[in-house]
This record gives structure tokens, C-alpha cells and sequence, in this order.
């Protein structure tokens, strides 16, 4: 796992974040904003608190937490194979 290290709210709904092993970049959220438990991001105060979660996690008051695996891949622009190669990804059968 990628824990974040740093974060900060930028213009918008992007945050800046740097990864422990120095990957760093901004990811935009615009398209959770409120939507469901991100509407609290809505008062614009409330998105500006970002931090890191005790888990290496972007996180915000109300307990919003987001996954730091896919903010990586994210910004980094790795795949699930590059992050877990020994891990098989079947797909589901519906």
C-alpha cells in the first residue's frame, strides 16, 4: 500500500498529495462533490481541512476517507498490475 504523506486542498476540488515514496501530484475530486457524504464539501471550509488519515488515507472531517490506492494510481498513472502483481484479477460473472 502507498500511504499519502502530505496533502493540501488546492482551487477547486483537486488536493495535492505526496506519497512515501515521493510519487507526488493533484488529483481532482470535482466529480464526487456533492454527492452523498461529499456534500459536505460543499461549504468550501470543510474541503479545505483535508489531511492524512491514520491509514495514509486523504481524509476530512466526518469521517470522509479516501482510498490511497487509487489516488496513487491516479497520479501516478499505475495500474492494479503494477501495484499487485501476485495478485490475479479474474473478472465477475454477473
Amino acid at each position: 500500500m502507498n500511504r499519502i504523506i502530505e496533502a493540501q486542498a488546492r482551487p477547486g476540488f483537486s488536493v495535492w498529495v505526496k506519497f512515501e515514496d515521493g510519487v507526488d501530484g493533484v488529483i481532482d475530486l470535482s466529480k464526487l462533490a456533492g454527492n452523498g457524504v461529499f456534500q459536505a464539501w460543499e461549504r468550501r471550509t470543510v474541503f479545505e481541512r483535508v489531511h492524512v488519515g491514520p491509514a495514509g488515507s486523504l481524509a476530512w472531517p466526518g469521517e470522509i476517507e479516501l482510498d490511497p490506492d487509487r489516488i496513487y494510481m491516479s497520479v501516478s498513472g499505475k495500474r492494479v498490475e503494477d501495484l499487485f502483481p501476485n495478485v490475479a484479477c479474474q473478472p465477475v460473472d454477473a
